[in-house]
This record gives structure tokens, C-alpha cells and sequence, in this order.
């Protein structure tokens, strides 16, 4: 019988490389014909290895989902960015590789998040999604996010919706 060990970690410099093709992956995946094409080849092009070998360097709440050895998703996570919302924490991202949805490990990485968010005061959280995003939103109503807020976000001459979601 043969066995796959799954772990979720923190992000060490020598994941820079795999966070980086995992980013790039899942963002094409998720984002192609919701954030027009030229915008969101630029996204993607700013956050390369050197970019993610900062976020680790600088001491970015970044946790990796190993699975039989290679990372497959990444979540990054911390103080809300938006006082105004009475919500203590943020996950900011949460992505998988395209070949690695679908599975619940979207779910680990989540709960992951919450329990460390949790365990450095910030019992509460929030997560945005582009309301376009039809895979991300109705991921996180399942895991039970309320929507508490709805916002315009510029991608180069287009605005697109994003939603809150809000977890107690």
C-alpha cells in the first residue's frame, strides 16, 4: 500500500520557486476572462520567486500544502486590512495548483489559516473574492462565510466586483 504524505507548513526560502509556479498556475486558472488578459499577465509576472523569497524573508504569515513532496498550494494571511469591517484577521490568498482542486485541500488550508490566525488574536476573519469568481465564492459560503461588504476593483480601464466574506 502506498502512502501520500500531506502537510501544511510554513513557507521556507527554499519554496520560493514552487509558491511561485503554484501563484502563477492557479491565477491564470482562476482569473482568465474575469481580469482582462494584458492586466492579469501583468499580476502574474510581478510575483516570481524573487518576489515570494521576499514575502518569506520579511516574516509574511505564508503557509505552504505540501503533498508527496511538491507544494501544491499556498495560503498568506494576517491583520485585516480594513478597519471598518469588525473583523480581526485577513486571509489574503489561498490558492491551489489547477490539478490539485476539487480535492479539500483548499478546506485544510483554510481551516490551517483560521487555527493560526486564532491562535495569534485574531479569532475573526474576512476573505475577498472577485464576485465573478464563481469557484472561489460559492467555496467559501460552503465553509460558511456571510457576505458583509461588496467593492469595485480597477483592473487596468475595467472595474470588476469583489466580495467580503466574513467568518466568526
Amino acid at each position: 500500500m502506498a502512502e501520500t504524505l500531506i502537510t501544511i507548513r510554513g513557507a521556507r526560502t527554499g519554496d520560493a520557486n514552487a509558491i511561485a509556479a503554484v501563484h502563477d498556475a492557479a491565477w491564470l486558472d482562476a482569473y482568465r476572462g474575469i481580469i482582462p488578459g494584458r492586466e492579469l499577465d501583468k499580476m502574474v509576472a510581478r510575483r516570481g520567486p524573487a518576489w515570494w523569497l521576499k514575502a518569506i524573508r520579511n516574516g509574511s504569515r505564508l503557509s505552504v500544502l505540501d503533498f508527496d513532496d511538491r507544494i501544491s498550494g499556498y495560503t498568506s494571511y494576517g491583520r485585516n486590512r480594513v478597519p471598518a469591517l469588525p473583523y480581526r484577521g485577513e486571509i489574503f490568498e489561498l490558492y491551489l495548483a489547477p490539478e490539485y482542486q476539487g480535492m479539500g485541500f483548499g478546506r485544510r488550508l483554510f481551516q490551517a489559516a483560521r487555527k493560526d490566525l486564532g491562535e495569534h488574536g485574531y479569532e475573526t476573519c474576512l476573505v475577498w473574492a472577485l464576485a465573478d469568481n464563481e469557484r472561489a465564492t460559492s467555496f467559501y459560503l460552503r465553509l460558511g462565510g456571510r457576505i458583509v461588504r461588496r467593492a469595485e476593483e480597477r483592473f487596468g480601464q475595467e472595474m470588476r466586483g469583489r466580495i467580503a466574506f466574513g467568518f466568526d
